[in-house]
């Protein structure tokens, strides 16, 4: 179960944000042509607001929490479970500036808030290495990861998930230099890691309601780590390159403007986002026989996000902290 909570946050987050009571704002009279677009546009802005915060939450730091030198080859392996706390911000979209006559540019109010996740992944010894004098390099380990997303249909929101809630994430890792009792252990790690593809509907309650088909974010993550144990404790820590890639299908809005009536509208073009981020974390482990307790902070900066409107606090591409705590069992 991948940071679920997280997930869940943001996409509420993104559905709601296109419901709420419009009333119409100065400039052109409402129509019905007019009297969706300040809703599509900002939930379109939404997307590209917590898309990054999302797939920060999703890709973290080090992708085996407390395990960042390779494992020695076939016969070892190791399996983890950890929290994660990212400081994001979310959209205050109960004060949204509402208007019925067409989309205006306006500062959108935000609020900070911590978005906990849960995470699980495992580690499988491939090939152990080639020795060399004191270490060995080379050896290569086999990662997996699930994320999970459950179907929700409450408090106005549902959540389906056309092709299933599970989605299964893979990767490598190759040994530099393996860890031994003078040397670092030295890796570069690829991971790829997925979100199950959402269709959302949402309403108000009311008259408006907006309905997002084919919400798709994938993330590749690249890191180079280095760890040392030193007895009961030991020091890890990484630099990487992480890659955001998200899009939906279809953005429809659908509202009960007065006076107009029922008003219905999709997004075109739907909204898209590709954005690269340098990712930065050190962690503190305590080795316990095959168990380990481990935890990390980290940093994701860096990309261009282009939004129609601004928002306060915290611009799209802002840098996110997060920070992980978990434990490991492996052989």
């Amino acid at each position: 179960m991948k940071h679920y909570f997280v997930i869940a946050a943001g996409l509420s987050t993104l559905a709601v944000s296109a419901v709420q009571a419009q009333t119409s704002c100065p400039g052109t009279a409402p129509s019905a042509a007019t009297a969706p677009e300040n809703a599509k546009q900002q939930a379109a802005d939404i997307f590209q607001y917590m898309a990054p915060q999302l797939a920060t939450a999703i890709a973290g730091g080090s992708p085996t929490l407390g395990q960042t030198s390779t494992l020695g080859g076939f016969g070892h392996f190791s399996v983890g479970l950890r929290g994660t706390a990212l400081k994001g911000s979310i959209p205050r979209v109960d004060q949204f500036p509402t208007c019925y006559s067409g989309r205006y540019s306006a500062t959108l109010p935000t609020g900070t808030q911590v978005i906990p996740g849960v995470g699980a992944d495992a580690a499988i010894g491939v090939f152990g290495g080639l020795p060399l004098a004191l270490t060995s390099v080379g050896a290569v380990d086999l990662l997996l990861s699930a994320t999970y997303l459950p179907e929700v249909n409450k408090s106005n929101v549902s959540i389906t998930l056309p092709d299933g809630s599970l989605k299964i994430g893979y990767g490598a890792r190759i040994g530099l230099l393996s860890e031994s009792l003078i040397v670092p252990g030295v890796s570069l790690t690829y991971m790829k890691r997925d979100l199950p593809t959402v269709n959302l509907a949402a309403n108000s309650g009311l008259a408006d309601s907006l309905f997002v088909t084919g919400l798709k974010l994938k993330t590749t993550s690249w890191r180079i780590e280095a760890s040392k144990s030193l007895l009961m404790f030991g020091l890890f820590g990484g630099v990487g390159k992480d890659k955001y890639k998200s899009s939906v299908d279809v953005v429809r809005a659908s509202v009960g403007a007065p006076v107009i009536g029922r008003a219905n509208s999709t997004l075109t073009p739907a909204p898209t986002q590709s954005l690269d981020r340098t990712n930065l974390f050190v962690g503190l482990k305590l080795n316990l026989l095959i168990f380990k307790i481990a935890g990390e902070v980290g940093q994701a900066t860096g990309g261009d996000v282009t939004t129609f409107n601004t928002f306060s606090g915290s611009a799209a591409n802002a840098s996110r902290t997060y920070g992980s705590i978990g434990v490991r069992f492996g052989i």
